[in-house]
């Protein structure tokens, strides 16, 4: 199957598509680590499938979701690598089964330096992830929990349920287990929500959507 036409890297030059002829797209478990911080970076990862997540860890073991890669999407943390000869410094992990097409680092640089259409897609792709970052570093930062909270699982929801430990919210928005559980306690007895193992069942999603918009 010629992945590179359902991939973002369609629309390169032909010359550009016929240096990725030879590549193979691979099928990765979910669940399969992709990189850990301290790794050196060896290539440029193109999701065809899937979603892949992009971890950081502080010291004392606290985990945030930086973002996701998802088709159409790059890694922030591969472009820096690539291009600046650092190493990784998060953790990425396949949430779903995904499928990927991996460049190694000389196709990249070649491909970056004749094709002007692989240059645009991937500093396009690296402006939009640090717009996305910094509005992650925003929220963190200047928004409260509470507003992050409800703001993650009108996101999450499938069916109005969003299937997630307090521990998996927690990450989503940068905090603790705690903190979210106090403030999932505190957003069920205003009846937002109703807790239950492992899940979570909005009871009123209007009413969760104006407090996120409005808190």
């Amino acid at each position: 199957m010629d992945w590179v036409s359902a991939s973002p890297l369609r629309n390169l030059e032909p010359e550009a598509r016929a240096q990725l002829a030879h590549l193979q797209a691979s099928a990765i478990p979910k669940g399969t680590p992709l990189f850990h911080a301290g790794d050196a970076v060896h290539g440029f990862a193109v999701v065809l499938s899937g979603k892949v997540g992009v971890y950081l860890t502080g010291a004392g073991g606290r985990e945030i979701l930086l973002y996701d890669i998802t088709p159409g999407k790059t890694c922030v943390q591969s472009t820096i690598g690539l291009m600046g000869h650092e190493l990784y410094s998060a953790d990425a992990i396949c949430e779903v089964d995904t499928r990927l097409a991996f460049l190694p680092r000389p196709l990249f640089s070649a491909l970056l330096s004749s094709s002007p259409a692989f240059r645009e897609y991937v500093f396009s792709a690296f402006a939009e992830r640090m717009h996305s970052m910094m509005h992650l570093l925003e929220q963190v930062a200047f928004v409260r929990v509470e507003t992050r909270l409800a703001g993650a699982l009108l996101k999450l929801a499938e069916g109005g349920v969003v299937h997630a430990t307090h521990a998996e919210l927690a990450t989503q928005i940068g905090s603790v287990r705690e903190v979210v559980s106090r403030r999932l306690d505190a957003l069920a007895k205003r009846g937002f929500v109703q807790l239950d193992r492992g899940s979570v069942t909005l009871s009123n999603p209007a009413a969760l959507l104006a407090f996120a918009e409005n808190p």
